[in-house]
């Protein structure tokens, strides 16, 4: 087990910001990166994995959870409840991994509350025209479904200043530089490299 202890991140953006693939592409590449897999009522879609992409659950077994207190944070998005395990969470930054949770504002609220020394990111695309054009090419939703999704982003975006960085997703690759330089600078932090390295800072200073 390693001696030093996992920074908690919170990572948020509006549907269609391309949040899911930006922190996959930091997770593949930064093998002390995990991201927490998160309790949900929300059909699963088409690729989707049940235990890789969410616990897929029904309404009765996530209100039996939350009335075991078992989520760090809860909320209801688009008409589904979606949960993060606070056992799990612990127990991953016990083990040294850092650990996104990918929730909206709400969660991150909540979580700040429980967690404050959690590092926060919103991530925004560069435009409404960018961000309606990315909901639209998914094919997955109504025009409908579409203009409510779009209501809401703007509603969530209002919730940027809340948070500690701020990515703008214009090119995918500029975006994912800005994002794994929060990571390795937190990494470099004072007391997180005392931990790390105190062998070595004890050698230094006998």
């Amino acid at each position: 087990m390693s001696l030093t202890t996992g920074t908690l991140y919170i990572v948020s953006a509006p549907s269609g910001a391309g949040k899911t693939s930006l922190v996959k592409a930091l997770i593949d590449s930064e093998p002390l990166i995990r991201v927490s897999v998160s309790h949900t009522t929300r059909a699963m879609r088409p690729g989707e994995t049940d235990g890789v992409n969410y616990h897929f659950v029904d309404h009765q077994q996530f209100h039996a959870m939350l009335d075991q207190s078992a989520f760090l944070e809860h909320a209801e998005v688009f008409g589904n409840l979606y949960g993060t395990s606070q056992r799990w969470v612990e127990q991953t930054l016990a083990e040294g991994y850092d650990l996104i949770l990918e929730i909206d504002w709400q969660g991150a609220q909540q979580v700040r509350r429980l967690m404050p020394q959690a590092k926060s990111i919103f991530i925004l695309p560069p435009t409404q025209e960018a961000l309606r054009h990315r909901l639209t090419n998914r094919g997955q939703d109504s025009g409908e479904i579409i203009e409510q999704r779009m209501r809401e982003a703007v509603s969530e975006m209002s919730h940027y200043v809340e948070y500690d960085y701020l990515v703008i997703n214009d090119d995918f690759a500029h975006a994912l530089s800005d994002l794994k330089a929060i990571f390795r600078a937190n990494q470099l932090v004072q007391e997180v490299q005392q931990q790390r390295h105190s062998g070595l800072l004890g050698e230094l200073l006998a």
